[in-house]
């Protein structure tokens, strides 16, 4: 039976805080407002573009205009991979898995066409059966609906499936439809976040032998 690994993206799969900081400061220096440190920025990612844009205004005592989330994402799509990277070892763990008979899903918060920009400017779309966006379907994560929508867009069940993400979404979205979580610890998640997850796994050859043991092929 098919096997559905699904990976949050920013944080799990990507090192992507240095370009969504970048375009988020350019979006408030453009309105006359001063620009927030990455870290703090980094902070702030995870729960979708609105929210980002809500705390990013407010962080700077401000509050967003019609057009910010949608000029944010412009800029951001137009320069998605200027300093993103994956994660050490990710295209290695990836095609270990698909050798190993995992189907390969996404399940992020980020717009649908910017993770797709992005997946593809980093030489790893084809990897992915889905990739499922914060804009994707009716809801998104932590709502299971995200979850259990992308892995039936792979082809998988969530009984025979399991999640991997570096934030508190990530889990809640996997135990809302019964699909155990492994908490991506190399990411931006903080601590308590792990909480709810089967287990952490410290780097990415870690989970390719974790995610074997807990869901066995056959």
């Amino acid at each position: 039976m098919t096997r559905t690994l699904a990976f949050d993206l920013d944080g799990t799969l990507t090192d992507s805080a240095p370009d969504i900081a970048a375009a988020v400061n350019r979006t408030l220096t453009a309105r006359g407002l001063p620009a927030l440190p990455e870290a703090t920025i980094t902070l702030m990612v995870g729960d979708g573009l609105q929210p980002l844009i809500r705390r990013a205004f407010a962080a700077v005592g401000s509050a967003p205009d019609a057009r910010a989330a949608q000029d944010y994402l412009s800029d951001y799509e137009s320069n998605v991979a200027a300093a993103t990277r994956l994660y050490p070892g990710v295209p290695e763990a990836l095609d270990r898995l698909r050798a190993q008979g995992w189907t390969l899903a996404v399940c992020t918060n980020k717009p649908e066409h910017a993770a797709r920009l992005l997946l593809g400017a980093l030489g790893v779309a084809d990897r992915f059966a889905s990739i499922g966006g914060g804009d994707s379907f009716a809801a998104h994560k932590p709502d299971p609906l995200h979850l259990r929508e992308t892995i039936a867009a792979a082809g998988g069940t969530t009984e025979r499936a399991l999640m991997v993400g570096d934030h508190t979404n990530d889990v809640l979205s996997a135990t809302g439809c019964g699909v155990r979580a492994i908490f991506a610890g190399w990411g931006y998640g903080r601590p308590g976040m792990e909480e709810g997850a089967v287990a952490v796994a410290r780097d990415l050859p870690e989970l390719v032998d974790l995610v074997e043991r807990l869901l066995p092929a056959g």
